[in-house]
């Protein structure tokens, strides 16, 4: 029962963040389903999924802490307003770290905006020095975003998202992490994203 607890208050708090960052509503619930559902082809152990879950709900938790006049910015933001959103990874971390039960979903908080060429924040790490759970983050993040309409771009066909994902292989994303996503199911990932709109039940998490 308390497990059950956890999982819906963190489902719970993943949809708060989407409605502070506009257009993103449901995305925390795509990402989450779309994250287990590619660590499982990847072969990610059922035992180490709990955290991998946490670490996908509560990627953004940082952005409790950036100013709402750059979160919620309509046009580009300065060099300085990017200083400040690039620090979200770092107050994420601070923010759960000493949370016994949340250890295990730093690694996705702090290294969810690095990629594999070592040109993403806040370190700059490069392939498998990237956590895993980080780099499968990245990968269906990057499908949700392509795929779902926001504010500032147009969502694309699963297929055009996948032959981007493809092209970006060794680059930004993690080319066996890429590999392991293109094997799940397109039906599945449907499920995902109709399910994500539906009212949350209680979870594990997993």
């Amino acid at each position: 029962e308390l497990e059950s607890t956890y999982g819906a208050t963190l489902e719970a708090l993943g949809s708060a963040l989407d409605t502070r960052d506009v257009g993103t509503e449901a995305h925390s619930r795509r990402v989450h389903g779309y994250a287990l559902a590619t660590a499982r082809e990847y072969g990610i152990p059922e035992g180490e999924l709990r955290d991998l879950a946490h670490g996908v709900l509560l990627h953004d938790i940082g952005k409790i802490g950036i100013p709402d006049g750059i979160l919620l910015k309509p046009g580009p933001l300065t060099p300085e307003e990017w200083k400040i959103m690039r620090t979200h990874p770092e107050i994420g971390k601070r923010l759960i770290e000493n949370i016994p039960f949340l250890r295990g979903a730093v690694p996705i908080v702090y290294s969810h905006h690095e990629k594999w060429d070592g040109s993403g924040y806040p370190r700059g790490l490069q392939g498998e020095d990237i956590p895993v759970g980080a780099r499968i983050f990245s990968v269906v993040d990057a499908f949700d975003a392509m795929t779902f309409d926001r504010p500032y771009s147009k969502a694309i066909s699963f297929d055009a998202a996948k032959s981007e994902l493809k092209r970006c292989a060794g680059a930004h994303f993690d080319p066996s992490v890429v590999e392991a996503f293109l094997c799940v199911p397109e039906s599945l990932l449907e499920d995902i994203r109709r399910r994500s709109t539906e009212p949350p039940v209680a979870t594990t998490g997993v």
